[in-house]
């Protein structure tokens, strides 16, 4: 295909799917009412295996593709579950609730000339990133970098040492705030009949991936947002998540997380516990909201979902975070040239879990929304498709900054790769309702069905056997009878 064609096609925001038997991505696109005959919704743009160029289809078709491949890497021994951005975007859209921008946060009372170098070595990072455009995560990382070097040659009483840092405050203040004004948009939301039914297909979301039977290992749940919608999900559902915190009224953040888990005796039976039903474990690789550093031990203050403010918290605990770092401590931002940041505490931790958890043999890992923007993660699932039983499964409704489609070039483990781009595959309706498996969580459920096929197929071959010629049926019944009775 002509780089003019692809181009083209990429434009008019084509549908991408790779999975099954693809040797490349298949293409296609929705098509208008006029040109369906037969109630077609979708036009391939490519050749494949089992659909021609232009070639017209429905998501019957789809499904018949998706969900039994999908199914089968779902049972994998170790199933991982990368969230980003985009479920929050997701959840958000059904509910008709807004979400605050970023780009109103500026750095105020710097200097020009600062402000200028700022914003051009944010715009390198953002370049060595494949992000283009530079964001306000960029620049927070380059002020943390430019204080530390003014620290090392000025001393922390330079002038414009402190201007900078209290424009870092205001601005990581702001960003808290941001974050939690997308949380009381939703919270306070008046449609709450959208908010209902985005809030159950949040639910339905995660519980197709926490669902697993007692012999796999527990769902790994990764996420770089700071809010705290996936665990606001968790509730709802009933599923626990288990984290490196440790405590009731203050969590604490402790290293000796690993191993944790939770099993019960069932009555009257002797033996090895079973499995709890309903458990995840739960990583927030970027911190989160309500994450702060209390005397070098990093606590989880317990700030309620959609709160207009963080301060009445900080204060019931006597902490100013106009006077602290404590903020600045927790939130970690993409950066592509260093991981200075990935190796200190906590963050060393988080990210040992994470490739710990993936970089294992049969490793499924499925990515919701996430752009494929911080290197540091990128490398992590590079090494995990060294091994050849792992599979990384990229579920996103768009490709805007080709990052995905460069990633999946440059790895060259095509066939250890499954691809859903589009809104018609990662719409998180469309994609609960047509093309994830539905939760079955009890073991029992699975041998249910290997029974029933087994007896539909004993059933089907009896029948064929009984068939004589026209309706001549030969009860077998009788034989065992007549049998019974020699």
């Amino acid at each position: 295909m002509s780089v003019e064609k692809e181009t083209e096609i990429n434009n008019n925001k084509v549908q991408i799917l790779k999975c099954w038997d693809d040797m490349v991505p298949v293409k296609f696109k929705v098509i208008n009412d006029e040109e369906s005959t037969n109630g077609e919704k979708f036009e391939s743009c490519t050749d494949s295996s089992w659909i021609k160029k232009g070639e017209k289809f429905n998501e019957e078709k789809l499904r018949e593709r998706i969900v039994p491949w999908l199914s089968t890497l779902f049972k994998a021994e170790h199933l991982s579950l990368l969230i980003g951005s985009g479920l929050t975007n997701a959840v958000c859209s059904i509910a008709k609730s807004s979400i605050p921008s970023w780009q109103n946060i500026k750095f105020d009372n710097i200097s020009k000339e600062i402000e200028d170098k700022i914003e051009k070595e944010a715009e390198k990072s953002a370049g060595k990133s494949g992000r283009g455009k530079a964001n306000l995560e960029d620049r927070i990382r380059v002020v943390n970098e430019l204080i530390r070097g003014m620290e090392i040659y000025y001393g922390l009483d330079n002038d414009e040492l402190k201007i900078l840092k209290n424009s870092l405050a205001e601005v990581l203040q702001k960003l808290a705030e941001l974050i939690l004004n997308t949380e009381m948009n939703f919270r306070t939301s008046e449609d709450v009949l959208n908010k209902n039914i985005s809030l159950n297909y949040l639910v339905n979301f995660l519980m197709s991936f926490a669902s697993r039977p007692g012999t796999k290992e527990r769902l790994h749940i990764f996420t770089t947002n700071y809010d705290r919608f996936i665990e606001l999900g968790a509730d709802i559902a009933g599923l626990r998540l288990i984290d490196r915190f440790i405590g009731t009224l203050s969590p604490i953040f402790r290293s000796s997380r690993l191993e944790i888990d939770m099993h019960y005796n069932p009555p009257g039976i002797r033996g090895e516990p079973r499995y709890l039903e309903g458990v995840a474990y739960f990583t927030k690789l970027h911190g989160s909201l309500d994450w702060f550093n209390i005397n070098r031990t990093i606590h989880r203050i317990p700030i309620p979902f959609g709160a207009k403010s963080i301060q009445p918290y900080l204060d019931a605990i006597s902490i100013d975070d106009n006077q602290s770092d404590t903020i600045k401590q927790l939130m970690i931002y993409p950066n592509a040239a260093k991981d200075r940041e990935t190796a200190e505490y906590p963050y060393v931790e988080l990210f040992r879990d994470f490739a710990a958890s993936i970089c294992r043999p049969n490793t499924t890992l499925v990515t919701y929304g996430y752009s494929f923007g911080d290197e540091h993660i990128n490398r992590i699932i590079e090494d995990m498709l060294t091994i050849p039983s792992t599979h990384l499964i990229i579920i996103s409704r768009d490709d805007s900054t080709g990052r995905i489609m460069s990633l999946y070039d440059r790895l060259g483990r095509k066939q250890q790769i499954t691809i859903l781009i589009g809104d018609q595959l990662a719409d998180l309706q469309l994609l609960v309702d047509n093309y994830l498996p539905k939760s079955a969580i009890d073991f029992t459920t699975f041998k249910l069905d290997e029974l029933i096929k087994k007896i539909l197929i004993t059933n089907s071959n009896n029948i064929k056997d009984n068939v004589t010629s026209g309706n001549d049926i030969k009860i077998e019944q009788d034989e065992d009878k007549n049998e019974g009775e020699k």
